[in-house]
């Protein structure tokens, strides 16, 4: 089953489930939007549904939206149209293919995805070539490694029977060098308990 197939499955489910710690996702919308200005430009990879992006839009000029679930998008899409949010742009894209030139955007965010690519390092150097200098890169990632280690064994099993998306079993030690590794500085780092998702702001240069 592909990557695309498996999301387009659970579209709707996804949708219709409650942030999982809801205190949490609004602490990360704030220490983002601290960062936001009216004149940016964003791009965000595997917006999923499209609630982050339409709830950073109005601080932004524009925001491009990609997604490689057809039926997460067309989800998000009629989101934007029920807030009246104009200045997001979703599209069919998987950020390992996806080409924008060098230095297009001041901010890349990447919210539980990270820890879904086969090739994290690759990604992460795309996003800082597309970053302006002094660019941000925001993200959000799961880091079964911390306390699941052994996950590693059993993530390919679970992907090969389609019960489970494609997962990197990292640490947070693994992530935070595979940003610095890249050239990023890391600016906010919080995690708001052990076993969740480590939040992210890392500056290109």
């Amino acid at each position: 089953m592909g990557e695309d197939r498996f999301w387009d499955r659970l579209a709707d489910s996804y949708a219709r489930q409650p942030i999982a710690d809801e205190a949490a996702y609004q602490t990360k919308l704030e220490v983002t939007r601290g960062y936001l200005r009216p004149d940016m430009d964003l791009l965000e990879f595997g917006c999923g549904t499209g609630g982050t992006a339409i709830l950073h839009a109005p601080y932004v000029r524009h925001i491009r939206a990609i997604d490689f679930s057809e039926s997460m998008l067309a989800i998000a899409r009629a989101k934007a149209a029920a807030a009246g949010v104009e200045n997001v742009s979703f599209e069919r894209a998987d950020i390992t293919s996806f080409n924008a030139p060098d230095g297009s955007f001041d901010v890349i965010l990447g919210m539980s995805i990270l820890h879904l690519l086969a090739d994290k390092d690759a990604v992460i150097a795309k996003v800082f070539r597309m970053l302006k200098p002094g660019g941000l890169f925001v993200s959000s990632t799961t880091c079964l490694g911390d306390t699941m280690g052994a996950f590693k064994l059993i993530a390919p099993i679970g992907k090969a029977l389609g019960l489970l998306p494609q997962l990197d079993v990292m640490t947070t030690t693994d992530l935070v060098r595979s940003l610095t590794s890249a050239g990023f500085s890391i600016e906010h780092q919080w995690q708001p308990g052990k076993g969740k998702a480590v939040f992210i702001v890392a500056r290109a240069g």
